[in-house]
């Protein structure tokens, strides 16, 4: 055989041994689908939404191989039902920890000027991710620079997996990377869009609200009620990306262990990061909407009740027993004492907050689990 026909038999052979890359994925082609007032949200220009890196985000989401024990996944603190969000106070952490602040919902992250419950500078989803990944105390996913790549290799033994990170991240020597698994399942969780409730019905002209929803409605958006200070914008938080300015962080009484101020170790708010005494019992202010899905509410968790959660604003803060009456915390925003709402008004409140609810959200089958059995790929 002559040499040059050897080389290209060769070629011809090797080629057939191993699979073509796939074509890569569409790009481009994600659509927002918001209502009016609420523009797209700031997406990082490294890594843009599509819809194939949604659905592998989505993937990823659910998949309990991307953890360093191989028994939970990202939705095992964040589920769907839940808009998200868990149904305890501090959710359980690969290894069987707790962790030390409540799970926060994820509809509508893709709009969040920081992350965490009082973390100015986790300012990105990417960011973010860092810490439940390879958290330590305690541990959340359970990775380490031990395991990864046991968790890659894990992974990577997909063919789902191997094909479509090839899609999504073509041209790339190694697609199936951290760093794009972060990128990914960062994708899926800025397409959790929540603005499909009752109220936003109502505000379309679609539906009706009762009289006492009317009544908490109008009390919402009073002097009296107060509460546009931290849930003014269209989430109903005062972190939305395009509305209002800095980054806000609020003390609302919930306790004063010291007599000072004091909140219990380790939870004690923006203090943390900046060291200054007025920081102590500093937290983000939530989304209100899907309110009456995500109980327990706080950053600790600590409140079992949307109506507590009411009552303690209604009352200027929490008498907390031996943790402190935080009603007289000197740290507290002195906004919590000109809220004074009677029984009647504070159970009008309730039925408004329960308006924002998005039965869809919590049922929608773009977010729901690809592994659950009546879908049609099996959970490994």
């Amino acid at each position: 055989m002559k040499p040059c026909a050897a080389l290209l038999l060769t070629g011809l052979l090797a080629a057939c041994g191993r699979e073509a890359a796939p074509p890569p994925a569409p790009v481009g082609d994600w659509q927002w689908q918001l209502p009016p007032g609420v523009q797209p949200p700031p997406v990082p220009a490294d890594n843009p939404m599509s819809q194939a890196k949604f659905e592998l985000g989505r993937r990823l989401f659910y998949d309990k191989r991307l953890s360093g024990t191989g028994n939970i996944s990202c939705a095992s603190c964040h589920p769907q039902g839940k808009a998200f969000s868990d149904s305890v106070a501090l959710s359980l952490g690969a290894t069987g920890e707790r962790t030390l602040r409540n799970a926060q919902p994820l509809a509508n992250v893709a709009w969040r000027k920081s992350y965490t419950w009082a973390n100015y500078s986790l300012t990105t989803l990417e960011r973010q991710m860092d810490g439940p990944l390879f958290r330590t105390e305690p541990v959340e996913m359970g990775i380490n620079d031990g395991n990864l790549p046991t968790v890659l290799a894990r992974l990577g033994a997909d063919p789902l997996y191997a094909r479509e990170f090839a899609r999504v991240f073509p041209g790339e020597e190694k697609p199936l990377s951290l760093a794009n698994i972060v990128k990914a399942i960062a994708s899926f969780e800025r397409g959790i869009v929540s603005f499909d409730s009752r109220y936003d019905r109502y505000q379309a002209g679609q539906a009706q609200l009762s009289a006492a929803e009317l009544r908490g409605m109008r009390l919402f958006r009073s002097e009296k009620g107060q509460c546009l200070r931290c849930h003014g914008s269209p989430d109903f938080d005062d972190q939305m990306a395009g509305h209002g300015e800095g980054l806000p962080f609020h003390n609302i009484g919930l306790y004063d262990t010291d007599g000072k101020g004091g909140y219990p170790f380790p939870n004690r708010g923006v203090l943390e990061l900046s060291g200054r005494p007025a920081d102590m019992g500093r937290f983000r202010s939530p989304s209100l909407r899907n309110a009456a899905l995500t109980a327990p509410y706080m950053h600790d968790g600590s409140v079992a009740t949307l109506e507590e959660a009411v009552r303690i604003h209604a009352d200027g803060g929490r008498d907390n027993g031996k943790q402190g009456d935080g009603r007289r915390n000197p740290w507290k925003d002195p906004y919590m004492d000109r809220i004074r709402l009677t029984p009647a008004e504070q159970a009008d409140l309730v039925a408004f907050l329960k308006t924002l609810s998005d039965e869809t959200l919590a049922h929608d089958p773009r977010l729901a689990d690809p592994f659950a059995p009546d879908k049609t790929a099996a959970r490994p």
